[in-house]
């Protein structure tokens, strides 16, 4: 076998022909503040601010303070408005809920007034009404009191007027229909008769 020869690298690789390109001249330039002219100087440097008094920390502690203190009463009658939202929608929710039953108590108490014999009948209409008499004092809603009473136009609706030299002037002397509140919300006005 014959030893292969080394070749020794050339000095320099030949490389493919590419054409040569021109380099282009290109103007150089100077863009450092300190060689630029002066309105090249004054265009490349950002505007300033117009300088602020500076104020001193105590100053400062007290603006700070005061945002404070005015977050805070923000937030505070925040809080409390939202409460009294959620209480004011509860409270008409429930009346709403109560008024829909009224008709029912109505015509229970309707029932109570006829006469009847047969006593198991009248045995179960009671219950009944004293179960919706109890439910709706769970959820705090009261009869307005008003046989007797002084008319209050907040609290009952006259529909009849009377000549009574025995009752008192603007005193309640029939109701009609019974009036409720919840808390001091009138869910329904008692109807009324008030003797002048």
């Amino acid at each position: 076998m014959a030893k292969e020869k080394k070749k020794a690298p050339a000095p320099e690789q030949a490389q493919p022909e590419t054409e040569a390109v021109p380099e282009q001249e290109v103007p150089e330039t100077n863009d450092s503040p300190e060689t630029a002219g002066p309105q090249e100087a004054q265009e490349q440097q950002p505007p300033q601010a117009p300088e602020r008094p500076k104020k001193d920390q105590g100053q400062l502690l007290a603006e700070a303070a005061d945002k404070y203190l005015r977050l805070a009463a923000e937030y505070d009658n925040y809080r409390k408005r939202t409460a009294k939202e959620k209480e004011s929608a509860w409270t008409e929710a429930k009346a709403q809920t109560v008024a829909a039953f009224l008709p029912v108590y109505d015509n229970l108490e309707r029932a109570l007034k006829q006469p009847t014999a047969d006593e198991a009948y009248r045995k179960g209409v009671e219950m009944t009404m004293k179960g919706l008499q109890d439910a709706l004092s769970t959820l705090g809603v009261e009869l307005i009191p008003a046989l007797g009473e002084t008319f209050d136009p907040n609290r009952h609706n006259a529909v009849m007027h009377i000549d009574d030299e025995a009752a008192e002037e603007n005193t309640i002397v029939e109701v009609f229909q019974q009036g409720f509140l919840c808390g001091e919300k009138v869910i329904r006005f008692s109807m009324v008769k008030v003797a002048n």
